[in-house]
């Protein structure tokens, strides 16, 4: 495919103007999306039961924290959260209180209409044909509008799980914000997408454009960062090398979450991304993450003040570096108003 055919699949580099650039009052700003979904066992088979939607005192506690913060929380929101109605009821007094957005977040294997097999493949929504992902895409949004009077306009797909197909599907369906692209990553080996080479920054997705991709932010920290990914696949490449390169500090691959993530890397990925230019740095994390015993990030009660903790520092040093949050309609506002003013020069 050549730029000039660039259909704007997210599975391929975007063309150098499709670029999202901001006015310099807009400064560099973060996003939180949480991914919030079935509690269920991350190691065992995908099923379409055996799951629960419990961690509402969890959530409850996580959303007061971040209020406090100044932070609205974007809950990207699968179709087992959604169709519970405490949960539903819960996120529907947040987003009425203007303290958090309700996006949407596809998990293939419980999401309706059930008509794929059950599989690793399918477990990413791009792999399945296009008129079933679709579907599942359109019974999603319109639980989502059932329940809070308006159809979302964010979306990420569960394990990142881009194809061919999302974008001109996510356009049709009114989605405005896409972030699901996980930059630096690559999932091919799990049958899901290769996000390698793809950009930090956010730019217009869709054979339309009118989709912005705000991707996931990840950062190479170390001596050897300024080998960038061309490095880092050079070390995955050769087995052991890239755990000796992270253990001796000189080169390492760090998401913004507080998933596995340690305080101290969380903040030098901050600094390098800041270094970088990225206008937008988007942090994220699971929503059974909120209660002890669900993911392998907070097994216990002192697992769950670490997460706190680690909140606490990372929002400090957001604050010192003069890094400050931007809402989803804020975001979007700023990002189509620049758009416009480039059309009219």
């Amino acid at each position: 495919m050549t730029m000039a055919s660039h259909d704007g699949n997210l599975l391929i580099p975007p063309r150098p103007e499709d670029r999202i650039s901001f006015d310099p009052d807009f400064g560099t700003r973060f996003m939180l999306f949480v991914d919030t979904e079935e509690e269920f066992d991350w190691d065992a088979p995908f099923s379409r039961t055996g799951h629960s939607v419990s961690v509402w005192n969890g959530m409850a506690r996580g959303q007061a924290y971040f209020a406090a913060a100044g932070i609205r929380p974007v809950y990207v929101t699968d179709y087992p959260v959604i169709d519970d109605d405490h949960a539903a009821a819960m996120m529907r007094q947040w987003v009425d209180d203007g303290a958090a957005d309700v996006g949407a977040h596809l998990h293939p294997w419980v999401n309706p209409p059930h008509v794929e097999e059950m599989s690793e493949a399918n477990s990413y929504a791009g792999s399945l044909p296009r008129a079933v992902e679709q579907a599942k895409l359109e019974a999603l949004s319109r639980r989502i509008a059932e329940r809070f009077g308006r159809r979302p306009i964010a979306y990420r797909a569960g394990r990142y799980g881009l194809g061919r197909n999302s974008a001109r599907l996510l356009e049709e369906a009114g989605f405005i914000v896409d972030s699901s692209v996980r930059s630096r990553f690559d999932y091919s080996p799990q049958y899901g997408p290769d996000f390698r080479g793809l950009p930090l920054h956010p730019y217009w997705a869709g054979p339309g454009r009118t989709l912005i991709e705000l991707p996931l932010s990840t950062a190479f920290i170390g001596l050897l960062r300024g080998g960038g990914e061309r490095l880092y696949r050079t070390s995955q490449a050769m087995g052991p090398l890239s755990g000796a390169l992270a253990r001796a500090g000189l080169l390492s691959r760090i998401p913004l979450t507080p998933e596995g993530v340690s305080v101290d890397a969380a903040i030098m990925a901050i600094d390098a991304l800041i270094e970088e230019g990225a206008p937008v740095l988007n942090f994220s994390f699971h929503s059974p993450t909120l209660e002890p015993g669900h993911t392998p990030y907070v097994r216990d009660a002192e697992d769950r003040n670490a997460f706190y903790r680690w909140w606490d520092a990372v929002l400090n040093h957001l604050a010192r570096r003069g890094v400050r949050p931007v809402h989803l309609d804020e975001f979007v506002q700023s990002a189509s108003q620049n758009r416009r003013a480039c059309k009219a020069a």
